[in-house]
């Protein structure tokens, strides 16, 4: 198979994937090394598709009906809160897509999430302490922003009440 019929496949096993997949496990389906995965992933992302690359793997976003919408929340708050932070989102309804820091040099640095349960969260929190990772929060004083999916403008006002309950929601 050629690259180009490698990326069309690698598109469509994410299209059907209902679990993120790790690059391992697609170098062995396709046969090629992880780094060649990582370089489709980002060719395909500069062609324009939405690929999120998770603490658990690849995946694309799902189809969200009209009703859910996409929301910035500014927060602020230290490692120790970070738990806290992410359940009082998806324990509320919401998922978190992405977190984001504003780098004073390098302007904003993104990373994908895509933490819709307590599993997800714990499994992420996991990694990062296996892989000894300063959250990126640390780059700006505790201060970043999540975009977060929610349902309804009653999920994300139960997020905004409990997030300031913990004090860590940054409101104008």
């Amino acid at each position: 198979m050629n690259t180009e019929e490698r990326r069309r496949k690698l598109f469509e096993r994410l299209k059907e994937a209902e679990q993120p997949l790790t690059g391992t496990k697609l170098s062995r389906e396709f046969g090629v090394s992880r780094q060649i995965i990582v370089g489709d992933i980002s060719i395909l992302r500069a062609q324009g598709v939405q690929i999120f690359a998770t603490p658990r793997g690849y995946i694309l976003p799902q189809e969200q009906g009209q009703a859910s919408q996409m929301v910035t929340l500014v927060c602020r708050h230290d490692a120790e809160g970070m738990e806290k932070e992410l359940l009082a989102i998806v324990d509320n309804g919401g998922a978190v897509l992405d977190v984001i820091v504003e780098h004073p040099l390098y302007g904003p640095i993104r990373g994908d999430l895509l933490l819709e349960n307590r599993r997800d969260i714990r499994a992420f929190l996991s990694k990062m302490q296996k892989c000894q990772a300063n959250p990126l929060l640390v780059v700006t004083g505790g201060v970043h922003m999540h975009t977060v999916r929610v349902p309804d403008e009653e999920t994300l006002q139960a997020i905004r009440d409990d997030l300031r309950k913990l004090h860590i929601l940054i409101e104008n």
